[in-house]
Parts: structure tokens; sequence; C-alpha cells
């Protein structure tokens, strides 16, 4: 694959829609391109996280782990992110994450976007309020989650 192509790949993935051609190439530059085979795992659940993952092609499966087995909690296709809070600070992951199919990503590092966003702060605003509307967004879905939850008869 080309360093275009990898540009393109960046370009669709949601968070990174609203970077400007120059910034993808950073990014692009700067990334590693990865090969799982089906069945592969990326990462586990409880490990520290510190890049995101952009799917190219493929399929990855988002489990959590418990007692009596792994619980899928999600599939992630192309144009998926996975690990956005870990691109911008120190975590773990939250979840399993294992190649369904064979999958290739790009590995973007905590420190090589930290550099993007430090070289463009206007996009680092412009992110900032994407992760925050992200957020409240999910606390939105929580909530209904857990009315529902609340209305269900028990088993």
């Amino acid at each position: 694959m080309t360093l275009n192509d990898d540009i393109r790949a960046l370009s669709a993935a949601g968070l990174f829609q609203q970077l400007t051609a120059e910034q993808l190439r950073l990014l692009a530059f700067g990334a590693e391109r990865l090969q799982f085979r089906a069945g592969r795992r990326l990462y586990r659940q409880g490990d520290r996280a510190d890049c995101g993952f952009v799917i190219v092609s493929g399929a990855v499966t988002l489990s959590r782990s418990a007692p009596d087995g792994g619980k899928p909690v999600q599939s992630a296709g192309p144009g998926s992110v996975l690990g956005q809070l870990a691109l911008i600070t120190e975590t773990q992951w939250m979840t399993d994450a294992q190649a369904d199919t064979e999958t290739e990503v790009l590995r973007i590092s905590r420190a090589l976007f930290r550099r993007m966003l430090a070289e463009y702060p206007e996009t680092a605003m412009a992110i900032h309020r994407q992760l925050s509307d992200d957020l409240q967004q999910l606390i939105k879905d929580i909530e209904v989650a857990e009315r529902r939850l609340r209305q269900a008869p028990e088993l």
C-alpha cells in the first residue's frame, strides 16, 4: 500500500474526517500498517492503551471479558477508529479486540497524534469538541438503556 492509500483510509475514519490533507499526510507517514489473521487479537481488555487503530479492511469484534467468557459488545469495520481516548491520554483498553477476518489496520501512536495536535491547535479544539459530543451521546445512550432495564420484567 502507498502513502496515498493510507491517507484515504484515514480520511474515511470519523475522527479524522475534519483534518486537512497536510495533517492526514503527517499521520499517514507516521502510522504503522499492520495485518491480523482471522482470530488474532489486536489487544486485551485491561492492557495499557498507547495508540489508536484505524480499520482499513476486515472486521473486528470488541468484547468484554467476563468470568464465564467474553461477551461481544460491538463489531467494527473499515473506517472505524479503535482507541480514540488512548490517542490523547493514558488509559487501558476497555474491551478485547479480535480480528474476525483477515484485517488490516493503521496503528497511530499517542506521541504521533499529540505531535499533530500540538502543531495544529485549531484542529485540537475541533477534535476536543467532537470527542466531547461523542461522550455526551454515550451518556444519553446509557441513560436510555438504564431506563429500559428498569422497565424490563425480571427473569
